[in-house]
């Protein structure tokens, strides 16, 4: 969805806001991504794209020590310090707002980078490229990215990622990209439905019934609801054919 618009762009955040999460995922999941990874703990960790910090939150528990979560929107960091206030786990936890295009770092400031479906914002190999100086030697990554899962998809989903995401991978494409990119990938699994389902699309199906009703009139309000109420029953339907991919990198010093 383009979010140039500013009127779009509001009403983005308006749906996004108050779910449990901005994307796939569940913290299962990443915990089991985070135990592939293969350096010494603690870790100084760099969440990009963190929303609301459920993934941030996560990695602090798992004992990843320092966590810089970034986002551009204020009212997710605000949430994500409110809520590392409530678990305990404040000192832990910095939210830092910035753009993961411009981020205000110096070269080798991580240990870990960590991006729960937030890469596609800049690309998959741009993403890789350009965050790959913020590791320490010996650092890495973990990060989901949507791909094919099948080289078959029906047509409806062909086109609807091709107009959403253009240039969508497969995940051999991916791992062709990771090592081209300066990357050992240490390990690579999809998100099941549950991670889809539970968090992600199950709540935000609800926050579009509500904010149709609110909206009931607007044509151009209800146009956007409609394309991401199309998303999810994309999904519904074809599932089975792509989905969201989490890849654990590790730095490789020879690039």
């Amino acid at each position: 969805m383009d979010l140039s618009n500013e009127r779009i762009r509001a009403l983005f955040f308006e749906l996004h806001e108050g779910l449990p999460r901005q994307g796939p995922g569940r913290n299962r999941y990443t915990a089991r991504a985070f135990g592939m990874i293969q350096a010494p703990k603690p870790l100084r960790t760099l969440d990009i794209g963190c929303g609301p910090g459920t993934p941030t939150l996560e990695l602090a528990r798992q004992g990843s020590g320092q966590v810089v979560g970034i986002d551009t929107h204020l009212p997710f960091l605000h949430e994500l310090l409110a809520r590392a206030t409530d678990a305990g786990l404040s000192e832990h936890i910095t939210a830092v707002c910035a753009s993961m295009e411009h981020l205000p770092f110096p070269d080798g400031s991580f240990d870990l980078f960590w991006a729960e479906g937030s890469i596609y914002n800049m690309g998959f190999e741009r993403g890789l490229r350009a965050w790959r100086a913020l590791l320490r030697p010996g650092g890495g990554g973990a990060l989901h990215e949507v791909a094919w899962l099948r080289p078959d998809p029906p047509e409806e989903a062909r086109e609807f990622w091709e107009a959403e995401y253009p240039g969508m991978k497969t995940v051999e494409e991916c791992l062709a990209i990771i090592r081209r990119c300066g990357y050992e990938c240490l390990g690579h699994f999809a998100l099941p439905p549950d991670a889809w389902w539970d968090e992600y699309y199950g709540p935000l199906e609800q926050k579009i019934w509500t904010l149709r009703k609110r909206y009931t009139g607007d044509a151009s309000a209800l146009a956007v609801l409609d394309e991401v109420a199309r998303e999810v029953a994309l999904y519904r339907r074809y599932g089975e054919y792509y989905g969201a991919v989490f890849f654990v990198l590790r730095r490789k010093e020879s690039a």
